[in-house]
């Protein structure tokens, strides 16, 4: 059906922003390991700067989780519009095969 190929097209359209969100997650965990590894010495230190850090990749992360569900709204509205205008033409394509039908067989009458 048409639904399977609309998901496919906006997964394919999603996946840069998925592979971004993913990437943070994995940067977000290798500075977790890198700061608890350096602040080993000063665990109140070590906490305050993780837990900044923390606040600004959950953040980023946030904000990149939040554009694509505003991409997902914004090409799920564009398929619906385009899946409208489809059935349209595709009604008008219908009518105007079948006035040329007729106008073919009429034209043919006259001609016998």
């Amino acid at each position: 059906m048409a639904d399977s190929g609309d998901s496919h097209d906006l997964q394919e359209f999603l996946k840069p922003f998925n592979e971004r969100a993913s990437d943070a997650e994995g940067r977000l965990s290798r500075l977790e390991a890198l700061l608890a590894s350096k602040n080993v010495g000063n665990p109140a230190a070590a906490n305050e700067d993780l837990s900044k850090i923390v606040s600004e990749l959950q953040k980023k992360l946030d904000d990149a989780k939040a554009a694509i569900v505003l991409e997902r709204e914004r090409a799920s509205q564009e398929i619906r519009k385009l899946a409208a205008e489809n059935a349209k033409l595709q009604y008008r394509i219908t009518h105007l095969v079948r006035a040329l039908t007729e106008a073919n067989c009429k034209l043919e009458n006259q001609t016998r």
